[in-house]
């Protein structure tokens, strides 16, 4: 047997009743994910309140700072899939999370020296999006290594339903510390929460196997050619790649610009501005939850086509978001975006993770991801040139039409003519 077709060296530790929930090493691994995502969501509110209260930033400079931390997946994303499929995975996550951690402590050590500028904001997200980029590749390969095949596809959804519940309580938290401490102290909490994440994974007890070296001499630039040779020619992954792109592209877009919209455009009062967008999210914990079923009883294939469905148009419904009733508009259509994003993320993420050859994940992974998080930074400038034009409200209406259209893409594919999706790359 050779390595291009050998199979992990350790067996994953048996699986034990009453599921996930009795994994030792999976508990720390969800439970320091957890804390990460509800201080990075924080964070993501946090940051833009504290550009726009304290420095008193534009719109375009707003949008900038979210691109700053998606930009590091077009600059370092291949790269790094090669990389991480060459070293064992866990301590690449912990020392990405003391790096985030020692990022965001600058933030409330500046300010509190009355040093704090915007371009020291747009250097702490793009330090922090880099570790991310490592982080994660590392994570979606780590997870397999981690549990039985069989296994993954309740893993993820427990991580997602987590990480999208984050998108609930981490917006809320940021709008109630900012009320009652500034948002400046709302940024120390996402530091504080990735130094407990890498205490997690540091009191990890499994032995995580050496990544599988391939026969013959190889490089950096041949891995990588592999990784994206793989997505290219792989009907279903590709298809998947162009829709996540394309709909990213409204995703971060209305996102960008959304804080500002919501706060100048809309009028409502910061405090309020984080639980709306946490309430908007709860979908997310939902379709977390339902992607398992769904796509059991519907066909993984078809679960994705609904996911889409309800990830696209349902955003039409944000632009009328306003003061008083008119925010249900706003909690509406984003529950219904968050639960078609969450249910589209746990079928495709455990379908690329069982699907893949494992020695190929890693720059798998990153080859999709560089599309998908690569338009990121694109779409947050754009929306925030188009804001500067046009006002947030013009943008938010482009963005999310855009968002409405990208279903149609996944029609494109074989997965309108199938219920399931493969088990196996053939």
């Amino acid at each position: 047997m050779t390595a291009a077709t050998r199979k992990p060296v350790r067996e994953p530790a048996p699986r034990r009743p009453g599921g996930l929930l009795r994994h030792r090493d999976f508990r720390l691994l969800w439970a320091g994910q957890a804390v990460s995502a509800v201080g990075s969501n924080v964070t993501a509110v946090a940051l833009p309140l504290v550009a726009v209260a304290v420095l008193d930033a534009t719109t375009f400079q707003v949008a900038v700072l979210t691109a700053a931390a998606w930009l590091p997946w077009l600059l370092a994303g291949l790269p790094a899939g090669a990389w991480v499929d060459r070293v064992r995975r866990r301590p690449v996550m912990i020392a990405c999370d003391l790096a985030s951690a020692a990022l965001f402590l600058s933030v409330p050590a500046a300010a509190l020296l009355d040093l704090l500028t915007v371009g020291q904001l747009l250097v702490v997200a793009l330090g922090a999006g880099l570790a991310r980029v490592f982080f994660e590749t590392a994570d979606q390969v780590y997870l397999p290594t981690l549990l039985r095949p069989e296994e993954v596809p309740e893993g993820n959804a427990k991580l997602h339903a987590t990480q999208t519940a984050s998108y609930l309580v981490g917006p809320g938290l940021a709008g109630l510390i900012a009320q009652l401490a500034g948002a400046v102290t709302a940024v120390l909490l996402d530091a504080v929460s990735f130094l407990v994440s890498a205490l997690c994974l540091r009191s990890i007890r499994a032995v995580e196997p050496r990544p599988e070296r391939p026969d013959g001499p190889s490089s950096l630039g041949r891995e990588v050619a592999d990784g994206l040779r793989f997505v290219v020619r792989d009907p279903h992954l590709r298809v998947m790649t162009l829709f996540g792109a394309a709909s990213n592209i409204g995703l971060t877009g209305y996102q960008a610009v959304l804080v500002v919209f919501l706060v100048r455009s809309a009028g409502l009062p910061p405090r309020l501005v984080g639980l709306l967008i946490g309430l908007a999210s709860v979908g997310g914990i939902v379709g977390a939850s339902l992607a398992t079923p769904l796509a059991r009883r519907l066909g993984s294939a078809r679960a994705m086509l609904l996911a889409a469905a309800l990830a696209g148009p349902p955003a039409l419904l944000i632009p009328l978001a306003g003061p008083g009733a008119r925010v249900v508009w706003l909690v509406l259509g984003g529950a219904l975006v968050s639960l078609g994003v969450a249910v589209g993320n746990v079928v495709k993420g455990s379908f690329r993770q069982t699907y893949t050859p494992h020695r190929l994940l890693g720059r798998v992974t990153v080859s999709m991801q560089l599309l998908n998080y690569g338009t990121i930074p694109l779409a947050a400038v754009f929306a925030g040139a188009v804001g500067a034009a046009w006002g947030p409200a013009g943008a938010i209406r482009l963005m999310t039409a855009w968002l409405a259209l990208t279903p149609l893409l996944l029609l494109l594919g074989p997965l309108r003519r199938r219920r399931d999706l493969p088990a196996r790359a053939g």
